[in-house]
């Protein structure tokens, strides 16, 4: 298949959606398969091992799955700040529940060393710490905090987010089948909320039940609800941000098994007007980056910042 072939079948996905300022959706990478990719998630955990005082707890008792659950404790009715960063790695940011609810937090630069703080904001910008506690990460997969819920990609199972990801996928064994599936119902169900995208707070977060529900959204509730499908059946998937030249992103790295495809670099692509996703035949023959590039143009013009 040349290449304009594949222009022509991609094209046919555009115009999924209204203009959105807030993220892209991309997804990233080529990389050799491995049988690892196969690990199934465990039940939480609760209680087993946990770093705490009187002002807030860390249970790291699902450490090796690539997450901690983070809760605040002090009883103090002000913002209260989360920073986990691995060494030499960056400084991961979180609001967490001034009154008590736990969060899940996920670990998402790899094995290593991390650093947990809890902060509690005294005045302005200003915070003063909680607590703090390191922990050491040894994942039992690399695929592990890609296929949990998290305080940004933060679903349930059994409810109708996992439902609707059931009805879509019915029948289909092929993972770029599965994702093509999800991609068109996604940006063929929400409109583009314009409201909440001029009104929207620092510190929003996607919840993708009511999401489904009102069937609009912003970028990122965009971003998520396909993150969660995608999770939902078992298909590793990461909410990066970062930047495009100079303008904020967001973009979706998904891990296909299918002909040992690897990690799928900019396979959904927002280009600031609409959604367009790659042709999945493009996706299973173009073992390269450089073919990639072709589609979306040179990859060294995004930068990554923080993996969720």
């Amino acid at each position: 298949m040349t290449i304009s072939m594949t222009e022509q079948k991609y094209r046919s996905f555009l115009l999924k959606l209204l203009v959105c300022g807030i993220v892209t959706l991309l997804l990233t990478g080529f990389a050799p398969m491995t049988a690892e990719a196969m690990v199934e998630t465990k039940e939480q955990k609760t209680g087993v091992t946990v770093y705490s005082n009187d002002k807030a707890s860390i249970d790291a008792s699902n450490l090796e799955e690539g997450y901690v659950i983070i809760q605040y404790t002090g009883g103090k009715d002000v913002r209260i700040k989360a920073q986990v960063s691995r060494l030499d790695g960056s400084a991961y940011s979180y609001d967490i529940d001034p009154k008590g609810k736990a969060e899940i937090i996920p670990l998402t630069e790899g094995n290593g060393k991390y650093t947990i703080g809890v902060f509690e904001n005294i005045q302005g910008s200003k915070y003063a710490q909680a607590y703090s506690t390191s922990v050491e990460l040894k994942l039992r997969s690399e695929f592990l905090p890609f296929l949990y819920a998290n305080q940004y990609v933060n679903f349930k199972k059994g409810l109708e987010v996992e439902k609707r990801a059931n009805m879509l996928t019915e029948g289909k064994t092929k993972q770029l089948d599965i994702l093509t599936a999800i991609y068109n119902d996604v940006t063929a169900l929400l409109t583009y909320d314009t409201v909440l995208a001029a009104t929207v707070q620092p510190g929003y977060l996607p919840d993708v039940e009511k999401v489904l529900e009102r069937k609009k959204g912003i970028c990122f509730d965009y971003a998520a609800l396909m993150s969660s499908m995608l999770r939902l059946k078992g298909i590793p998937s990461k909410l990066v941000i970062g930047y495009a030249g100079k303008v904020y992103h967001a973009w979706l790295n998904v891990y296909i098994e299918d002909d040992d495809t690897g990690w799928i670099e900019y396979a959904v692509v927002w280009d600031g007007k609409k959604w367009s996703l790659l042709d999945p035949t493009f996706v299973s023959t173009a073992k390269s980056s450089n073919a990639v590039k072709q589609f979306i143009g040179e990859g060294n013009e995004y930068n990554m910042n923080y993996v969720y």
